[in-house]
């Protein structure tokens, strides 16, 4: 008996492994976008990461057909989406890296972005796991799109260059 799960210990160790050496790279790297870090100084990235294989070791035996990956990539997400206030709220403890081209999206946008553009998430699945309406959804990864592609000028000019104003 003992040697029998001695044995599914090990095989379930194995299997784990081998999903962490295919997984854990691409893994690494949603989370290192949505947290808008730098790609080697990255310590919230890599804390999700660590949360995230954590929770999919724990609940590896019942996964029962379900893909490792995907399961990951939920709770990767839903952890980022829940600790989101608090990394970059009314506090503003953790902000993102200024050189990341996402920084200037906001938390829930670079979520919706990365899921849809990068992980290649349905629309529908997004807003499933999000608890948002599909339409929502949409809306929020159009306008990150849009923020990306065209970034803001700067700020306004604040008066005409060359203009003079005559005396009264």
């Amino acid at each position: 008996m003992r040697q029998r799960h001695a044995s599914q210990d090990a095989r379930r160790a194995r299997e784990f492994e081998a999903f962490v050496a295919g997984a854990a790279g691409r893994l690494l790297h949603t989370a290192t976008l949505l947290t808008a870090e730098a790609r080697h100084d990255n310590p919230r990235a890599r804390r999700l990461l660590t949360l995230a294989l954590a929770h999919t070791y724990a609940c590896w035996d019942r996964l029962r057909g379900e893909d490792p990956y995907d399961r990951a990539r939920q709770y990767l997400a839903t952890r980022f989406a829940r600790g989101a206030w608090h990394q970059y709220g009314a506090l503003g403890r953790a902000r993102p890296h200024p050189d990341s081209a996402l920084s200037r999206l906001a938390p829930q946008e670079r979520l919706i972005l990365v899921l849809r553009l990068y992980e290649g998430v349905a629309e529908e699945q997004a807003a499933a796991l999000l608890g948002l309406p599909p339409e929502r959804v949409r809306t929020i990864c159009d306008r990150a799109t849009a923020t990306l592609l065209h970034p803001p000028k700067g700020p306004a000019p604040t008066g005409v260059a060359g203009a003079t104003v005559a005396p009264s």
